[in-house]
């Protein structure tokens, strides 16, 4: 490990109390001339200690830090980080250590720490890191106050190495998604599938007839044949493609508690091609509204991860979505039907733009459209009202809303599927129109 050489001293608070005390005992001397010779006396074993402190303290090699930190973290999630220091020296090391973590992109407990290490030891400090905006983070070298042997002076030590980490979005959900029983996983995260047995698009097997089974599945030749009844069994068509277009325009940036909007978007997004990609079907991404982003639609359980890795740093900017761009470019890159996920936060205002582009994605394609609701548009309508300003808020609330549904009914008219959900909502709800599109056979 390669350590940074860096460093500058500087006096600790004691050595700027004795020079506190030296210039008093410099101001009683100014009236009492006697004590000018114990000032000067003093002065001289001051700076006499001072000097060899500093001097001590500058022989003293830097200690070596290692930073303990996942190569990966998750969006919100509180994660532990760990420092190694190790003290190579004869004598203990007395230090305050700092971590230079990205301050911007994540919340911090437990930092500063002042620890002590013992002559050819080393001891490990641990402190909280929540990050808070996804992307590749940069932890620069470590910085350590390292004191002197008497406490007079510290030395600025930059110390270990810098530490490249991806924060993705939090695929806890995925997580717990596919540690659960196959027969309880989709109930508990809120996915209700309501398969009805053997009903489906391509033939699976025969077998047995059980009660509960339609009629209409009964094979009436293979029943004559064997003497009893037997059924058919069918499954979800597979090798079809969902393709997500993902808006990362301004609306996007909205914040729902800890999360954006498009946070939450990404995380139903993760999920849904999970999903899919388990139903046997291909997954891609558009991405629009700022930085385009083209993840060609590919099938397989290996597909999932360079999914992630190629959208887990993408923010939504202050650009304004150009739908009409965006169904360009997916006609042009996406000739075979394909089930389009149009993740986005819609306005009355869009219906122009919005409109065509639907009209002409349509023409080839089944649409589907996650449009993120505002909670707080709901929590309004909820609250009493007992004056006048909020009669009025209600009333601007009820006609948003009224405008709002217009323009979902417009897209509706259109041929596409509109979902107008709470982003906390948005991945069970993106799971569940897909599994009933499957089963009715839209795709």
């Amino acid at each position: 490990m390669a350590d940074s050489m860096r460093f500058s001293l500087s006096p600790t608070p004691l050595l700027l109390y004795w020079l506190t005390g030296w210039t008093l005992l410099g101001l009683v001397s100014a009236f009492w001339s006697e004590a000018i010779f114990y000032w000067l006396l003093v002065g001289g074993v001051l700076l006499a200690i001072a000097l060899q402190d500093a001097f001590a303290l500058r022989r003293r090699s830097p200690l070596q830090v290692e930073r303990q930190i996942p190569s990966a973290l998750p969006l919100g999630a509180w994660q532990t980080v760990g420092l190694r220091i190790a003290n190579a020296q004869l004598q203990p090391a007395t230090l305050t250590v700092f971590d230079h973590y990205p301050t911007a992109a994540a919340d911090c407990a437990d930092l500063p720490q002042r620890v002590t290490v013992e002559p050819g030891g080393w001891t490990e400090l641990y402190y909280r890191l929540r990050p808070v905006v996804r992307g590749a983070w940069t932890f620069a070298p470590a910085q350590a106050w390292l004191e002197s042997p008497r406490g007079l002076w510290r030395r600025d030590d930059w110390l270990g190495e810098s530490t490249v980490v991806r924060v993705y979005p939090d695929f806890a959900a995925i997580v717990q998604y596919i540690r659960l029983a196959s027969d309880q996983r989709e109930a508990l995260l809120g996915i209700h599938p309501q398969r009805r047995r053997g009903e489906g698009q391509t033939f699976l097997q025969l077998r047995e007839y059980r009660i509960g089974d339609s009629l209409r599945q009964i094979d009436w030749k293979a029943t004559a044949r064997t003497r009893k009844p037997i059924a058919r069994d069918y499954q979800d068509e597979r090798n079809q493609t969902v393709l997500f277009l993902l808006d990362c325009g301004r609306r996007m940036r909205a914040q729902d508690g800890d999360l954006s909007h498009f946070d939450h978007a990404l995380n139903a997004l993760i999920l849904l091609a999970y999903v899919a990609l388990r139903q046997g079907d291909a997954v891609g991404v558009q991405s629009f509204g700022g930085e385009q982003r083209w993840r060609v639609p590919r099938s397989g359980s290996g597909t999932l991860t360079p999914l992630i890795n190629s959208i887990y740093d993408l923010q939504p900017t202050l650009e304004p979505p150009d739908y009409a761009e965006a169904a360009q470019l997916i006609l042009t890159r996406q000739r075979k039907r394909a089930l389009i996920v149009l993740l986005t936060n819609l306005r009355d205002e869009d219906q122009d733009d919005l409109r065509p582009a639907i009209a002409l994605l349509s023409r080839r394609h089944l649409v589907l459209i996650a449009n993120l609701r505002e909670p707080i548009l709901d929590e309004w309508l909820a609250q009493p009202i007992h004056d006048l300003p909020q009669a009025q808020l209600y009333a601007t609330v009820c006609h948003y809303l009224l405008q709002r549904e217009r323009v979902q009914e417009e897209l509706r008219h259109l041929g596409s599927i509109v979902l107008d959900t709470a982003p906390q909502r948005l991945p069970a709800a993106m799971v569940n129109q897909y599994l009933e599109l499957k089963r009715g056979g839209r795709l």
